[in-house]
């Protein structure tokens, strides 16, 4: 999503300034003086139509997924597959949308069976499909409700005690606050409205699922965590139960990844984004901001990472490795490690986010460890960006598919 919220995605398309009242910092961010990190290896790129804005991007073995915005009545909305076997992603076919100008969010079941498309503006829903052949998806139901009928923004899916469910966040409209709306994918032919939950100031934008918690970012009212069924407090996804929620420094919190390092056993830091103001395919801002959960009825945060210039929006974790990558709109991608401990550093590795004390600069901590398609001959403008099998493929709204080899400790 492109800062304000509410603005329209044909605004983005006709490359205007789309932007909320945040105030920009009236101090200098610190200057970092750790050396500029290397630049990720590009593979390739696979291009689309210039008329179709790309958003966002999901992957499952050679087969990739992206989904487009703006896009006119008349156009129609699509989503495109792509074989990224090769270095070079190849279009493979476009499959077309009808009742929508925006598709935002997709994602493919951890099982692969099936892909599911958020759809927007008003008539919102969610598309179902089935991936017996991942190249030649199968619709299997289009979910709507009187719930979902302003927008689905974002549309996660993730299990709960085995079942899986989609978490929509659900635009907010003249007549109804944003929500949080929950759907059972058991029977995908027909899924089943089970939980709607009025929430975000002033909207829902994303989530975040695992291990029975669910992790909401609320934009101006914080990050909440939520036991679904596996917080110990007798929660569930009809009946949630709020374990605690924090205000990161400056709010607007877009997306939410928990990290749980199957290396170190950490389960303790969540990496939150925040999106500021921006002008589309020109400049963003926003950090990334770690929160420390260990005690999930008092998280805190402890640290930050910022770009002048550019801003955050989704990331990918390459959970092995104890990297995480993150979309960063005009600045690329970026590279973080994110293994050990985040939230202890010297004093000359503190600086101050706005509307909060010091706390610890992964920048000047030396985290950055790569970045990726600012070594380009062209503006890039990346919204999303997925880790997998070795690859870091990095969905720009300018140019396409990006295909980039991920980073190694080795």
């Amino acid at each position: 999503m492109l800062v304000a919220h509410a603005c329209s995605v044909a605004v983005l398309a006709g490359l205007l300034a789309c932007g909320n009242d945040i105030t920009p910092p009236s101090e200098p961010l610190p200057t970092p003086t750790t050396p500029a990190p290397p630049a990720m290896t590009v593979l390739g790129r696979g291009d689309v139509a210039p008329q179709r804005i790309t958003a966002e991007v999901a992957v499952r073995g050679t087969t990739a997924f992206t989904t487009t915005v703006g896009n006119s009545a008349s156009a129609g909305s699509v989503f495109h597959i792509w074989d990224v076997s090769g270095n070079v992603p190849t279009l493979v076919d476009s499959v077309k949308v009808p009742f929508a100008t925006t598709l935002g969010d997709v994602a493919v079941s951890d099982d692969g069976a099936l892909l599911t498309v958020a759809t927007e503006h008003a008539g919102g829903s969610l598309l179902v499909y089935g991936l017996a052949d991942p190249r030649r998806p199968t619709l299997l139901s289009r979910f709507t409700s009187a719930n979902t009928a302003a927008g689905v923004h974002t549309a996660e899916i993730g299990r709960v005690n085995g079942r899986l469910y989609a978490f929509l966040s659900v635009d907010e409209s003249a007549s109804l606050p944003s929500r949080l709306v929950v759907v059972d994918l058991d029977t995908p032919t027909a899924p089943v409205e089970v939980l709607v939950r009025a929430i975000g100031r002033p909207f829902v934008h994303d989530t975040f699922v695992r291990d029975g918690l669910l992790y909401l970012a609320l934009w101006d009212d914080g990050v909440a965590i939520w036991d679904i069924g596996g917080g110990g407090r007798g929660g569930s996804v009809s009946a949630p139960v709020e374990l605690g929620r924090v205000q990161t420094a400056n709010g607007n919190v877009h997306n939410v990844w928990w990290l749980k390092d199957p290396v170190t056993n950490i389960t303790r830091y969540a990496f939150i984004g925040e999106e500021s103001e921006s002008v589309f395919g020109a400049s963003s801002s926003g950090d990334v901001h770690v929160v420390d959960v260990s005690t999930p009825s008092a998280p805190r945060e402890v640290a930050y990472f910022t770009v002048p210039g550019a801003g955050a929006h989704n990331f990918s974790v390459d959970e092995a490795s104890g990297i995480l990558y993150a979309a960063y709109y005009n600045g690329g991608v970026r590279a973080l490690d994110v293994r050990g401990d985040l939230g202890t550093c010297s004093a000359s590795q503190k600086s101050s986010p706005r509307g909060s004390g010091a706390l610890c600069d992964l920048r000047l901590m030396g985290r950055e460890i790569g970045v990726g398609l600012l070594d380009r001959p062209t503006s890039v403008y990346v919204w999303g960006v997925q880790y997998i099998d070795g690859a870091v493929y990095a969905s720009d709204m300018l140019n396409g598919l990006w295909k980039l080899r991920a980073l190694s400790r080795s």
